[in-house]
């Protein structure tokens, strides 16, 4: 049997930040982190982003084992025995821990026929899609949301032939305005991207996508960004509580327990500024709330009220987002330039402020969070 005090199942950015918000309180316990990649903890944003625009892979990395910590890479805990206090890997090796953290995040979402498709997540698909395309290669990108609108512009911005084929009526649809989502589209189509929007796709396969509507799309490669789903399913097995994610308290606890976390993707947390339930998906909250409850689990009792942001670049777009940013709600908006460069509140029925997007308007993130936390009627956004 091979013990340690802090087990950390989920080599993403959370569990690296679990290990190191451990470290800080506890310099000397011992910390052993079991991940199902073969790579140490990386930043996921930049496979998306800055190493398609020149960035260096070797930027990426975390640095967990400076940590002091024992990565276990490779392996999946495939069994938890909580009265026990043991975990059981996919090689069958027994872990007993004191504390465990379950940073488990997400599997992408699957079509029900895409056998060959690059489902976007890992180090490993950006290495694919990096070797798979060379500039003229034909791509076919199956979704217009976060992951498909940023794959889709860093593809074309490396010349290769990029087609989106998404069933919403515009990019960033339950993101945007519509008004906002159809400039957005339309300025896709101006860079070079064919965008099929409103339209299904019945199948796909490495060389073609072949559209609700009978069109047949050839491509070189086919890679999908159609979201994730939480990996819960350890958890559940346990019999530990879930919904939408595995259910935690404030301070990461799970089922009340004083000995198991869930943190990251896979956490359903008390989001306090909004006074909702919520699982969030983002670097932001991955780094943050993977640090406070790995302080919690070293005996910290920091409750999590950290409000998360997000942030996207498509082409010369971009923005910053904090709180909930939903299509369906109202919204209060200013434009300096309309389309281009302004701000958006997301308000509810009573015009309080539930999120904000700044559109090319930088470091505004936490005058965002001062207002949301306020809670109070927004006539116009003259003062943010």
């Amino acid at each position: 049997m091979d013990a340690t005090r802090y087990l950390i199942v989920g080599g993403g950015m959370t569990g690296d930040a679990a290990a190191k918000g451990i470290r800080e309180q506890d310099p000397d316990g011992s910390i052993r982190l079991v991940g199902a990649e073969h790579d140490a903890p990386y930043a996921r944003p930049p496979l998306s982003k800055k190493l398609w625009l020149g960035g260096e892979e070797e930027k990426i990395w975390r640095h967990t084992e400076e940590a002091g910590v024992d990565l276990r890479l490779g392996r999946r805990i495939v069994a938890l025995d909580l009265d026990a206090r043991r975990a059981t890997d996919d090689a069958g090796e027994a872990h007993e821990w004191d504390r465990l953290l379950l940073a488990t995040g997400g599997r992408p979402r699957e079509l029900a026929a895409g056998e060959g498709v690059v489902y976007f997540r890992t180090l490993d698909d950006y290495r694919r899609l990096r070797s798979e395309t060379v500039e003229g290669s034909r791509v076919v990108v199956i979704g217009g949301g976060f992951i498909g609108s940023e794959l889709a512009a860093a593809l074309t911005a490396n010349g290769r032939r990029v087609t989106m084929v998404f069933p919403e009526p515009g990019i960033n649809w339950r993101l945007l305005p519509a008004g906002l989502s159809g400039f957005v589209t339309d300025f896709y189509r101006g860079q070079g991207v064919e965008v099929l929007a409103e339209e299904t796709v019945e199948s796909a396969a490495a060389g073609a996508v072949t559209t609700g509507s009978g069109r047949v799309l050839e491509a070189d490669v086919v890679v999908a960004g159609l979201g994730i789903q939480p990996a819960v399913e350890l958890a559940e097995a346990a019999g530990l509580e879930v919904d939408n994610g595995i259910v935690v308290d404030e301070l990461g606890r799970v089922g009340g327990r004083e000995d198991v976390f869930a943190a990251g993707d896979v956490a359903n947390f008390p989001l306090v500024a909004l006074g909702v339930p919520a699982r969030v998906e983002h670097e932001d909250h991955a780094k943050t709330h993977g640090r406070v409850v790995g302080a919690n689990m070293a005996g910290a009792g920091m409750p999590y009220d950290h409000l998360p942001f997000f942030y996207s670049d498509m082409f010369d777009l971009g923005y910053e987002a904090v709180g909930e940013v939903d299509s369906r709600l109202d919204t209060v908006e200013r434009w300096d330039d309309p389309n281009r460069k302004g701000i958006v509140a997301y308000v509810d029925g009573r015009g309080r402020p539930r999120g904000f997007l700044f559109w090319n308007v930088w470091d505004k993130v936490e005058r965002g969070r001062e207002l949301i936390r306020a809670g109070e009627p927004l006539d116009s956004l003259a003062d943010v």
